[in-house]
């Protein structure tokens, strides 16, 4: 199966990862990456593989999970700042701007956070 890896759903540890670091549960990935909870399930437990369009955004997704984890080491507060709105994106959520596939609007603003010289 492409999706096991050493016996372990490559999926699976993602959402994990999103999980623990920005405390994002499977209707939380559903809902940004524009698919139903179920397929989600799905995807954990091993039974589907996401097409190549879910995958890259849940690869995308993961990585700014990643980027959160460096500034936010508690999972709840990473989660408050995907939700909530920002001046940075004139009130808009980046958990919307995901959904709407504007990642790099994302990740320009977790740099931004990094590296305040970044323009």
């Amino acid at each position: 199966m492409a999706n096991v890896v050493a016996g372990k759903n490559v999926v699976a540890e993602k959402l994990e990862l999103m999980r623990s670091r920005a405390a994002i549960r499977a209707v939380d990935v559903a809902n940004m990456l524009g698919t139903t909870p179920e397929t989600v399930s799905r995807w954990n437990l091993g039974r589907t593989y996401p097409r190549r369009s879910k995958e890259s955004l849940l690869v995308d997704l993961e990585y700014i999970v990643e980027r959160l984890s460096e500034f936010y080491s508690d999972p709840k507060t990473a989660r408050a700042w995907l939700y909530s709105r920002h001046k940075y994106f004139r009130g808009l959520r980046p958990a919307d701007l995901i959904q709407e596939g504007r990642i790099e609007e994302v990740l320009e603003a977790i740099q931004a956070m990094a590296d305040p010289t970044y323009t």
